[in-house]
């Protein structure tokens, strides 16, 4: 059974700096794709962002293309999600998803706010 557990949302003002975490378990780890998709207040689902089970291809939104970071470490079954130069827009509920795109099995989520 595939588990996926969100961490380290918060609150931060525009500008600032989060990363986020997201240990897995219940598959393979290394052998998929992961992603990153949010979901602002009153929006649909939007994929943020994508990485290769090798983690040597990625791929992002243009919304957040060189503000945000995804890597993963395969010895620790974890993706993260380094986010910098934060701004209101990107305020959402982050979740963490199996596979490439938006589709897949995600996380509960992890909320991040950005306000000053």
């Amino acid at each position: 059974e595939v588990q996926l557990v969100e961490s380290g949302g918060g609150l931060v003002q525009p500008g600032g700096s989060l990363r986020l975490s997201c240990a897995a378990s219940g598959f393979t780890f290394k052998s998929y794709a992961m992603s990153w998709v949010r979901q602002a207040p009153g929006k649909g689902l939007e994929w943020v962002s994508a990485i290769d089970g090798g983690g040597g291809s990625t791929s992002y939104t243009y919304s957040v293309k060189g503000r945000f970071t995804i890597s993963r470490d395969n010895a620790k079954n974890t993706l993260y999600l380094q986010m910098n130069s934060l701004k209101h827009e990107d305020t959402a509920v982050y979740y963490c998803a199996h596979g490439w795109g938006s589709s897949g099995q995600r996380g509960q989520g992890t909320q991040v706010t950005v306000s000053s």
